[in-house]
C-alpha cells in the first residue's frame, strides 16, 4: 500500500487543504473507491478507513491482484469535516454539484477539477454516497441512467437493491455521473447512516465490495471464499432492480414533530399507520401517516423536526426480485 498526497490547495493563514489517497497494487487502473464528500459524512468515511484497513489485510497476505491498481480515497472535504459543516464552509457550496470541476474556477470547483484527473481514468468507480435529506435506507446500490449503465455489473456486491436514478439537471455536476460519461462503470452504495455510525451496515458495503473484486479478477483465485463466504455465511441472492420514481413517498400535509412507529426494511400493509405529526407548542397530534400501498419502508426519515410535503418515508411496493 502507498499513501499519496493526491491534490492540496495552500492556505495562507491555515493548515493547507489536503486529499490523500492510499493505493493498491499498479498497472491497469481497476478500481477507485471515494468516500464522504460532505463534512457530515461519518459512516462514509468510516466505512472507507474500515476498507482500507480490510486491504491492508488482503495484501499483506497476497490476495489482492499485483497488476491491477486500487485507489481509496477516505475524504474528499476534509475540512468541511473538521468543523463539522455539510457543505464548504466559506460559501456553503457542494463538492459534488461541482464535477468535473474547473481548475481556474471557485474553490470547490478547483477541488473537484484537481480529484478528478486523478481518478477520470479507473475501470470502475465506487462512491460511499448520502441522500440531499437527513434519513436511512435500505443498503442498495444506485446508478445514474446515462446509458453506461450496467445493471449486471451492479448485482455483483450481492446487495438487496439495485435503484436506477433518472438524471435530473442539477444530477449532471455529481461524481457518479461524470465519472459514466468518461467512461468509467460507476456505482454510488449507501448505507444505512450518514452522520452516525453503523457498524453493520459498514460491513454489509465492504463485504459487497469485496463480492464486486471477486467477481471482476481483483481478488486472487481462492481470496472470495475466504474473505467473504466467511464473512456473510451464505450467497447472495439477485437484487431487485427499479427506479427511482417506482418509491412511493408519503409527505405530511403540515409541519411539526416526527413520531415514527415503524422503521427501514420493515414491511407494511396499505393503511398501516407510519407515524404522526404533533404539534410542537399544544403536544396534540396533528396528522397521522400511513402507508399508501403495500411494501417494505425503503426510507425513512431521521430527524425530530419535519416539514410539510416532506417525504418522510419512501415505500417499495410489493413485487418479484
Amino acid at each position: 500500500m502507498k499513501k499519496e498526497l493526491l491534490y492540496t490547495i495552500p492556505s495562507l493563514y491555515r493548515d493547507d487543504f489536503r486529499i490523500r489517497g492510499y493505493r493498491f497494487g499498479q498497472g491497469k487502473k481497476a478500481l477507485c473507491v471515494a468516500g464522504s464528500m460532505r463534512g457530515n459524512e461519518y459512516q462514509q468515511i468510516y466505512t472507507c478507513s474500515q476498507l482500507v484497513r480490510r486491504l491492508k489485510e488482503l495484501e499483506s497476505r497476497g490476495l489482492l491482484r499485483e497488476d491491477r491498481e486500487i485507489l481509496v480515497i477516505p475524504s474528499l472535504n476534509p475540512s468541511s469535516m473538521n468543523i463539522g459543516k455539510r457543505f464548504w464552509p466559506t460559501d456553503n457550496s457542494d463538492i459534488n454539484r461541482m464535477f468535473p470541476g474547473y481548475d481556474l474556477g471557485e474553490t470547490t470547483q478547483r477541488i473537484a477539477a484537481g480529484i478528478f484527473e486523478q481518478i477520470q481514468d479507473f475501470e470502475y468507480g465506487i462512491q460511499f454516497a448520502s441522500f440531499y435529506m437527513p434519513g436511512k435506507f435500505s443498503p442498495h446500490v444506485r446508478m445514474m441512467k446515462t446509458g453506461y449503465e450496467s445493471v449486471e455489473k451492479a448485482g455483483e456486491f450481492g446487495l438487496p437493491y439495485v435503484v436506477l436514478r433518472i438524471p435530473k439537471p442539477y444530477d449532471t455536476a455529481t461524481l457518479n455521473y461524470n465519472w459514466q460519461i468518461w467512461e468509467t462503470r460507476a456505482f454510488s452504495l449507501y448505507g444505512s447512516a450518514t452522520d452516525s455510525i453503523d457498524e453493520e451496515s459498514a460491513e454489509e458495503l465492504i463485504r459487497g465490495i469485496l463480492r464486486f473484486m471477486a467477481a471482476e479478477g481483483l481478488l486472487k483465485a481462492g481470496a472470495a471464499g475466504e474473505t467473504i463466504d466467511s464473512a456473510d455465511g451464505k450467497t447472495a441472492s439477485a437484487p431487485r432492480v427499479f427506479t427511482d420514481r417506482e418509491l412511493l413517498s408519503v409527505r405530511p400535509a403540515c409541519s411539526g414533530i416526527l413520531r415514527p412507529f415503524i422503521g427501514v426494511n420493515e414491511s407494511v400493509k396499505k393503511g398501516q399507520l407510519l407515524a404522526c405529526i404533533v404539534d410542537t407548542q399544544e403536544g396534540e397530534a396533528l396528522e397521522q401517516l400511513a402507508a399508501p400501498a403495500d411494501g417494505t419502508v425503503f426510507f425513512a426519515h431521521s430527524e425530530p423536526l419535519v416539514y410539510a410535503d416532506t417525504a418522510v418515508f419512501k415505500i417499495l411496493t410489493m413485487g418479484e426480485a
